[in-house]
């Protein structure tokens, strides 16, 4: 089996980090609003190089800066697109914009969560998301998702206005969701991914 296509859009991941334990819904840094990146220096690209790392191990697709416990807004990604086609690349302080009128259409499909761990839900997002803001160097960057993409794209920049997905379900839903996630909680050491899940 092929592995998916790069886009175009891509940019690449800085490589080298360190893995870091993933932060908990529950966690104050994780229902807040982040602070804006105003400083591109080593501290950051050192951050970075560890989220891209912690996504990694994790076997995540995107992950936000405060899930690893950092009060900036900044999240990674590695995502393919509706069309199999990964993208990549680093976003701070995004600017979502998300279709409107005749051209916005719902995807209802399962969402999950690395602060999270093991629990799905449905939820319905739109179908495309554009993204913009500067990547760790403060260089403008842009990138536009559909399918899971335009997914990844909205999660990870709720995560850094305080929003985790399971505030957006209902509250059948989201019972739901706790369960599951507790059923599954002991498979997952507290430094998770630094120490790899347990075997079920």
């Amino acid at each position: 089996m092929s592995s998916p296509a790069t886009h175009p859009q891509s940019r690449p991941l800085p490589e080298g980090g360190s893995v870091r334990p993933i932060t908990r819904w529950g966690t104050p840094v994780m229902h807040r609003e982040l602070e804006d990146v105003t400083t591109f220096d080593e501290e950051l690209h050192t951050l970075v190089r560890d989220m891209v790392a912690t996504m990694y191990a994790a076997r995540g697709v995107g992950l936000a800066a405060n899930q690893v416990g950092e009060n900036v807004k900044v999240f990674v990604f590695d995502c393919p697109d509706d069309d199999d086609q990964v993208v990549t690349g680093v976003v701070c302080n995004p600017v979502l914009t998300l279709p409107e009128g005749d051209d916005r259409r719902l995807d209802d499909d399962d969402e999950g969560c690395l602060s999270f761990p093991g629990a799905f839900g449905p939820l319905a997002r739109p179908d495309r998301a554009h993204v913009s803001g500067v990547d760790q160097f403060g260089e403008p960057v842009e990138f536009t998702g559909t399918g899971l993409l335009a997914r990844c794209l909205q999660h990870e920049t709720d995560h850094l206005f305080g929003t985790v997905f399971g505030d957006r379900l209902a509250g059948r839903a989201r019972k739901k969701l706790d369960k599951m996630q507790s059923e599954l909680d002991d498979l997952y050491p507290a430094d998770w991914p630094v120490t790899p899940i347990a075997e079920a």
